[in-house]
């Protein structure tokens, strides 16, 4: 059953089929690594001082900010000393659920698509938006748990509400998203990155690309995003890895598509981020 807040959940992985919500209220949070995981979150930042890193993009939250974030970015929160305490509410929702319950003209993984038009992680929502939001995650948070009649179908219907209403808000001409500028160098190291991780990469070769010192590309890169770039390489390979598998391509097969020079490399570093070897993690 719902509490009015509740201890940090440092695992990202889910327990649950359909989805996990967390109200988390914390004055002394250590830093958060950047990551990933296999399904879509939703944020929504009540208090506290915040930005928050999204694929190389920095966003200043505001409470009443609403951050939509897919399996496919990396991402976290840079947590900066404050007198009110960090507050949020996070939705965690398998992406089995939406697509479920998605139709060709009513998608309910538009708002994460990271391809649409005009994409952003954040949206400034208004009073009204603000309130119909938090409203409908708190009637989620206090029925999650309880044991009553066909309490499941209700947190679905709840869940169902939840997402139709972020589609709307994306949607809709009343939403304030926050525009996506790549223009810093490490923003567009990133971008290059996400467009040539299955081809060699290393700091020399990035260096060269963009025109500048590998000792100023690699310091540049880590106070932005807090981990090298062969770190930061490897983690979206990795990532990218997981999809190709989950989607039924064999491990032989995916290691070089996703830029790893061998097997035996991919295996380690596979087994090492996620604990399971690329064929166990598939059921071979």
């Amino acid at each position: 059953m719902w509490e009015p807040s509740q201890r940090f959940e440092t695992r990202q992985k889910m327990r649950q089929v359909s989805y996990e919500i967390f109200h988390y209220q914390d004055r002394h949070l250590g830093p958060v690594a950047l990551h990933h995981h296999d399904f879509y979150e939703v944020y929504f930042f009540l208090g506290g001082s915040v930005d928050y890193l999204v694929e190389g993009q920095t966003y200043r939250l505001q409470p009443g900010d609403l951050l939509l974030i897919s399996p496919l970015e990396l991402h976290q929160p840079i947590i900066h000393p404050d007198r009110d305490p960090y507050e949020r509410i996070v939705l965690w929702i398998s992406p089995e659920f939406l697509h479920q319950y998605s139709a060709a003209n009513s998608s309910l993984v538009r708002c994460f698509d990271i391809s649409r038009p005009g994409h952003t992680n954040l949206l400034h929502l208004n009073p009204e938006q603000q309130a119909l939001i938090q409203g409908t995650l708190n009637q989620l948070l206090r029925q999650t748990g309880r044991t009553a009649y066909a309490q499941e179908l209700l947190c679905h219907a709840l869940l169902l509400q939840f997402a139709v209403q972020l589609n709307q808000l994306v949607s809709g001409e009343d939403a304030q998203p926050q525009t996506d500028k790549r223009g810093t160098l490490t923003d567009r190291v990133i971008a290059y990155i996400g467009d040539h991780y299955s081809e060699p990469l290393s700091l020399d070769s990035l260096a060269e690309h963009f025109f500048v010192s590998k000792y100023h590309l690699s310091h540049e890169f880590a106070r932005v995003m807090g981990v090298s770039v062969y770190r930061y390489i490897t983690l979206k390979r990795l990532l990218i890895a997981k999809q190709m598998l989950s989607a039924g391509l064999r491990p032989t097969t995916v290691y070089e598509a996703c830029g790893f020079r061998d097997y035996a490399n991919f295996y380690r570093a596979f087994k090492a981020e996620y604990g399971s070897s690329p064929a166990q993690f598939t059921g071979g």
